[in-house]
């Protein structure tokens, strides 16, 4: 299904982390919306297969604060390198890992 959001900062996440629930996956390179997401009891994985757990997460805003003040102190740190296709086979084994786990958790298997 298609949601529509009204444009402005952070809507659409906010909107995300308000329909999320515990057991939904939430895929996103977006720490504080996974973090937010964590919270709830949802899973959260990034585009590079990356799965954001209570622990890590916490590491991840840490160094997001610390990359944003260096970038505001004028710093240049550049970005992601462009996705890979070894980060689309993570990915993949990612979502097929939290899959079997979610059948897993409902005696489907």
């Amino acid at each position: 299904r298609t949601l529509r959001v009204a444009a402005g900062f952070d809507v659409a996440d906010n909107e995300i982390v308000r329909q999320c629930e515990a057991g939904d996956l939430v895929i996103t390179a977006d720490i504080p919306l996974a973090a937010e997401a964590i919270e709830k009891g949802a899973a959260a994985i990034n585009p590079r297969g990356e799965r954001y757990t209570p622990a890590t997460i916490r590491e991840r805003l840490t160094m997001r604060d610390f990359m944003d003040t260096l970038r505001a102190s004028g710093i240049q740190t550049g970005g992601p390198d462009s996705l890979s296709q070894r980060d689309r086979q993570a990915f993949a084994a990612e979502l097929e890992k939290w899959w079997l786990e979610v059948q897993r958790s409902r005696g489907q298997m």
